[in-house]
């Protein structure tokens, strides 16, 4: 619990540093803002392992298809990311652009889901009558 207010105050530190340099030097702005996005980011990779150990437990329960899993953790990866860069768009004065990232990464998710989708709907199926 004690990460999270260190990512907070990383966060309000950055922002404050990007609103004081950004009317001297907007490209050092946008450069402070992404350091600041990396290093949260860079904190909360050991908290990964987690999420991968549950998913494996999850896996040895259930004993469905552990390729379902590999894809859901990469649907999340993908979703993570677009955000990521989205934000950075936005940061950049690009918000077009990346509203643009957001529909494509959603597309990307939606295409990527369709086979848990198919795998839920035979499930279904075969528990009907």
């Amino acid at each position: 619990m004690d990460i999270i207010f260190k990512i907070i105050a990383i966060g309000l530190i950055t922002c404050l540093a990007t609103m004081i340099v950004r009317p001297i030097r907007s490209d050092f702005a946008v450069i402070i803002a992404i350091v600041g996005g990396l290093i949260i980011l860079f904190m909360v990779v050991n908290y990964l392992s987690s999420v991968f150990e549950t998913f494996r437990n999850i896996i040895g329960i259930t004993g469905l298809n552990s390729s379902l899993y590999t894809l859901l953790l990469k649907i999340i990866g993908v979703g993570y990311l677009v955000e990521f860069t989205a934000g950075i768009c936005s940061d950049t004065g690009n918000s077009s652009l990346g509203d643009k990232v957001l529909l494509g990464g959603k597309i990307i998710i939606l295409v990527m889901a369709l086979p848990i989708i198919t795998n839920i709907l035979h499930i279904v199926m075969e528990l009907l009558p």
